[in-house]
């Protein structure tokens, strides 16, 4: 008779062990900020707004305020007041942006002696997620004492007046943003200051913490079978 022999058939065995790897996530996080002002005038230290947003709190605020008529007592008065801020920022996407905007009509305005008008007064800020924030203003219709006053479109045109500066579309960028103020009149003395149509947006990049997460790593491991 025929002894047979054993025969050994190699298999191979997968052994799964489970084990903590740390993957290093990091996103960019949007910070905002934002807020627009119909008029801020600051008298002899007291500061007062006609409709004003208030600034944005997060990344899903939305604001708004308006007026069918405002005035300062002895400075100021305006029609159809309106201001209007509002992120669409969500997380990093690049459609994401701040903007804001504010506007008024038929603006009279008194400052050191000068009776400074408008017809119409607006400023526009956008700061898009990963780009260069812009602004926009108009002044229309300006005259002072009755006078015409042509407006450049520059940024930061200055009018000299007995007692008062005039500056006309005011910028000012940062790394977080960008104030516009279509026109803002101050006296000499310091004692007045009143920024008309005042658009302020930005957006600053937060890095977030850095998150773990378990993975299975498979051993393989061969082992003989008898048949």
């Amino acid at each position: 008779m025929r002894q047979r022999t054993p025969r050994w058939r190699l298999v191979t065995v997968v052994v799964g062990v489970a084990s903590l790897l740390l993957w290093s996530t990091t996103s960019d996080a949007q910070s905002v900020s934002g807020y627009a002002s119909a008029v801020q005038a600051t008298v002899l230290g007291t500061t007062t707004a006609l409709s004003h947003t208030g600034t944005l709190v997060d990344a899903n605020d939305a604001r708004e305020a308006s007026q069918l008529t405002g005035s300062i007592p002895s400075l100021l008065q305006a029609e159809v007041l309106h201001a209007t801020a509002i992120s669409s920022v969500q997380g990093s996407d690049a459609s994401g942006a701040v903007g804001s905007e504010a506007s008024l009509a038929n603006l009279g305005l008194t400052v050191a002696g000068n009776a400074i008008a408008a017809e119409f007064v607006m400023a526009r800020a956008l700061a898009p997620v990963g780009a260069v924030p812009v602004g926009v203003p108009a002044v229309e219709g300006l005259s002072v004492d009755g006078v015409p006053i042509w407006v450049t479109g520059e940024p930061n045109q200055t009018i000299s007046l007995p007692g008062a500066t005039i500056v006309l579309n005011e910028v000012r960028t940062s790394a977080s943003g960008i104030t516009v103020t279509a026109l803002k009149v101050t006296s000499i003395d310091g004692l007045t200051d009143v920024a008309v149509a005042t658009a302020v947006a930005g957006v600053t990049s937060v890095e977030s913490a850095t998150v773990s997460e378990p993975a299975t790593t498979l051993l393989g491991q061969t082992v003989p079978l008898s048949p």
